[in-house]
């Protein structure tokens, strides 16, 4: 390969449709789009200290860049599968731009800001963004302002321009009168989570014109988010607000996308709202099915009535990454720590760690009965805008190395040499351990240990008590009444209406029931398929 990777797979749409009529394709031959996966360049840079400055993020987009050749590139060179970066809310730059469109922003913290995708056909977008504000008035918000995010897109190709969207950053103000009950300082973050997802249900389903091409890339007063169908170099290009010195930030998060097997998009390239993903998902249909069967029993005193404006919590139309980032959000605005969310949904191997802790092991124990895990060759890069990190799946099947240096920043990435730094200035380097986790907490100023993280946690609730106290276990269940054991004729009707033959039971079901095992053979099966055979057949046939 050169500097990228090219990627084959099926066509995209063609370039001379108007973007807002692009849509994903459907299930067809053998592709379908619930396979969605991604392997891809992950990455982060950050400040100990939290102190904030464009350093930060042109080092992050520095170290964006050297991940090129993790991306990939279709059948045109210019066209990528998606890069993008997440930031703190860079409140000193978007107080000057918003003081140049006529309107003033609040303290930080009182408002929330994100950009989002939208059709380019104009009356089709105001629209859009009148339903928008709508949503945002009925919860009691108020939508300070809209700006046109500056875009360049001449270095991108036919195929990146041809859905290209209109991208536009909203503004939204604090109610005053919004009380943080919890004390966690995230009651607004909540509403402005509440305004997404209702926005995302309501739009998709009351407008007709434009509402495919709708994607909200992050709402928050903590984080934003630029990314798109871009190649690494052309994401600077493409956001000239990237390269203005007022874009200060003491974290950034980065990622480069190879869409394996799957159409690369806009709204698909990463980060998301929480993470950025190297590897896949591979338990996904599971994890999907049990939260869909989760969500009629939600209840969440921090979230009160508003829950059931939620669900659908997972977005159908994200690749895996989207559909873990969707969990990750509720979990941690439901009240858990960005940490432990983390470790409900990619746990350690405990059941046979013998020398685990016991508190720890109760830990997993009792949550694997809350949340299955979401497992797979994964490397994951998460953040709350405070608190920044990375963890391998529990087989540690993706890389992610990290170094710190000696004036008190964090390189963290999918591999070694991402930026250039001075070897007298490291203090330390290392990788990422399978199902360990790298922490930074820019409030307290450190490194947070993989075993202080999960002693906290772990400790927090009697995990151990509740699980001896109303964990029940098979062999606690009353014994199952007995079956009368049917007579020979009747047995052999039944057997004979259902289709069992002499040699079902003979070489099956009778060495499964003497033995207990499946049957071993190596003869050849010369049983006609169930679609051609001219006798009927069990239904798992």
């Amino acid at each position: 390969m050169d500097n990228h990777q090219h990627r084959g797979g099926l066509p995209l749409p063609s370039i001379n449709q108007r973007p807002e009529a692009i849509r994903a394709p459907g299930k067809q031959g053998l592709y379908d789009p619930t396979r969605e996966h991604d392997a891809c360049g992950v990455g982060f840079v950050v400040d100990i200290k939290g102190r904030k400055s464009h350093r930060i993020l042109a080092q992050a987009i520095q170290v964006l860049r050297n991940l090129d050749h993790r991306g990939a590139c279709g059948c045109e060179v210019n066209t990528g599968d998606g890069a993008g970066v997440l930031l703190q809310m860079p409140h000193t730059f978007l107080q000057n731009i918003a003081e140049k469109d006529g309107f003033a922003l609040p303290a930080p913290g009182d408002y929330g800001s994100g950009l989002l995708f939208l059709p380019r056909n104009a009356s089709k977008r105001r629209r859009l963004e009148q339903k928008f504000e709508q949503i945002v008035q009925s919860e009691g918000q108020t939508v300070l302002g809209w700006r046109t995010v500056p875009t360049n897109n001449k270095s991108l190709g036919e195929t990146a321009r041809g859905s290209e969207p209109f991208v536009r950053q909203v503004f939204v103000g604090r109610d005053p009168s919004l009380v943080d009950e919890s004390g966690d300082g995230l009651a607004f973050e909540r509403v402005l989570y509440v305004i997404r997802k209702r926005a995302y249900s309501e739009i998709r389903i009351s407008t007709q014109d434009g509402a495919d091409f709708w994607y909200v890339c992050s709402l928050s007063c903590k984080t934003l988010v630029y990314k798109g169908m871009l190649l690494t170099e052309q994401l600077t290009d493409y956001y000239p607000d990237l390269v203005d010195p007022g874009m200060e930030t003491a974290l950034a998060m980065v990622h480069s996308r190879f869409s394996t097997n799957t159409f690369p998009s806009w709204d698909r390239s990463h980060p998301y709202r929480y993470l950025a993903h190297n590897g896949e998902i591979n338990t996904l249909r599971g994890n999907i099915n049990w939260m869909h069967a989760r969500e009629a029993l939600f209840e969440s005193a921090l979230f009160g009535e508003d829950i059931v404006k939620i669900p659908p919590v997972v977005n159908p139309n994200g690749s895996d990454s989207a559909m873990f980032d969707n969990v990750l959000e509720l979990l941690v605005l439901a009240g858990r720590s960005l940490p432990h969310a983390i470790m409900m949904m990619i746990p350690e191997p405990w059941s046979n760690h013998a020398g685990m802790d016991d508190d720890l092991r109760a830990f997993y124990q009792y949550h694997s009965s809350l949340m299955e895990p979401w497992d797979g060759p994964a490397s994951i890069a998460f953040t709350d805008g405070k608190k920044i990190g990375a963890v391998l799946d529990r087989n540690g099947l993706r890389p992610s190395r990290y170094y710190v240096t000696k004036d008190d920043l964090v390189i963290m990435a999918s591999e070694a040499g991402v930026l250039d730094i001075p070897p007298e200035n490291v203090l330390r380097k290392g990788r990422l351990q399978p199902g360990r986790m790298f922490l930074v907490d820019t409030e307290e100023g450190r490194i947070v240990e993989d075993d202080e993280i999960k002693r906290q946690v772990a400790n927090e609730r009697p995990y151990r008590q509740w699980l001896n106290e109303h964990l029940v276990h098979l062999d606690q269940l009353p014994p199952a009444p007995e079956v009368p054991v049917p007579d020979h004729d009747t047995l052999l009707q039944r057997q004979l209406a259902f289709g069992y033959t002499y040699e079902d039971q003979r070489i099956i079901l009778m060495p499964m029931a003497r033995d207990g095992v499946d049957a071993v053979g190596s003869m050849g099966n010369d049983t006609p398929l169930a679609a051609l055979s001219s006798k009927p057949r069990l239904l798992f046939d």
